[in-house]
């Protein structure tokens, strides 16, 4: 018998087999193709199984199956429409306040223009008063007659002046006695030509800056007849 070369690819079964002997052809259900298609036909089955379960595990089910969800949105519902009713209330008081503001700002800037005038009326009124004197002083000399050349003049101009600076004279013989603006220094009698008690004679004039009375006219009146 002559030795044979012994292949060193070949297991040990092959070496042990007499020569001569066919080798045995490995079983059906060992590590063949046959077997790797069967457990990959398993593993599919498997992952579609599990697929499946997911799939079915994401459902959240209906409302009356997720009663928390449905609290949840209402409560956030509430929470908004709570905030939007704070947001108007706030606003509210906030226009409130500025009204307010504008109210008490107006109200300030009247103050403030009617002290001013009353400062300015105040220092006109200080002024002009001692120049009374003086605008009495050029009536009597106009009654006389001795209001001539440059003097008149002067006593025209001075008459401009206070009567710009708002020092206006008033008390004409004719007008009707007031007691706001007319001081009766005497009762002359009866006139059967007046109907009420009127001014006969003007001593002094008055004078009056605006609505306020700087000096009464000195007057002389008469009382009507049937009085």
């Amino acid at each position: 018998m002559t030795d044979r070369p012994v292949d060193p690819t070949a297991g040990p079964e092959a070496t042990d087999l007499p020569e001569g002997e066919p080798t045995t052809a490995p079983p059906p259900g060992g590590s063949g193709f046959g077997a790797a298609a069967g457990e990959m036909a398993n593993e599919t089955e498997v992952e579609e199984q599990v697929a499946g379960d997911a799939v079915a595990g994401d459902d959240t089910g209906t409302a009356e199956e997720r009663p928390d969800l449905d609290a949840g949105g209402d409560s956030d519902l509430d929470t908004e429409e709570d905030q939007l009713a704070a947001m108007k209330g706030s606003l509210a008081d906030l226009t409130n306040d500025l009204q307010r503001l504008q109210a008490e700002y107006a109200n300030y800037r009247k103050r403030v223009d009617r002290d001013r005038q009353m400062v300015a009326e105040s220092a006109a009124y200080k002024a002009l008063t001692p120049v009374i004197e003086v605008l009495d002083t050029i009536d009597r000399a106009k009654e006389h007659g001795e209001l001539e050349g440059g003097f008149k003049a002067v006593a025209d101009q001075l008459e401009r002046v206070v009567a710009s600076a708002g020092l206006v004279r008033f008390g004409e013989p004719g007008d009707a006695f007031d007691p706001t603006f007319h001081e009766a220094l005497s009762h002359l009698g009866a006139d059967a030509e007046v109907q009420v008690t009127t001014v006969k004679h003007v001593a002094k004039g008055g004078y009056r800056m605006g609505d306020r009375v700087v000096r009464a006219a000195q007057v002389l009146v008469v009382d009507p007849a049937d009085a």
